[in-house]
């Protein structure tokens, strides 16, 4: 998975800014980078609830980008925003429920 594929653009961002606006975060990113524990405990989360935020702390040794673009390459997720040391991630869980899934717009 190259750059340009781990960011979500247009309508399906916006979208899932605005979904994840009110979220807090479920994972952080501490002095030790991102490490197998948190990515099997984000990929647990993602697969649970599809969008997720996720905080970096100020003593991790990662880049915002690239801690999220790292997170998101082992998770085979996606990266609808990066503000500040915040990120959303988004992973479809195809196995829920039609009611209970995002479903993002059409671009």
């Amino acid at each position: 998975m190259d750059n340009s594929t781990l960011y979500l653009t247009g309508k399906a961002a916006r979208h899932l800014r605005g979904l994840g606006h009110h979220l807090s975060p479920t994972a952080m990113i501490g002095k030790e980078g991102v490490t197998d524990g948190v990515v099997k405990s984000v990929a647990a989360v993602l697969t649970a609830h599809e969008l997720i935020k996720v905080k970096i702390q100020e003593n991790c040794p990662l880049g915002k980008e690239e801690a999220a673009e790292l997170l998101a390459r082992r998770t085979k997720s996606r990266i609808a925003q990066i503000i500040g040391r915040t990120f959303l991630l988004y992973r479809e869980n195809p196995e829920k429920n039609e009611e209970q899934k995002i479903h993002l717009p059409r671009q």
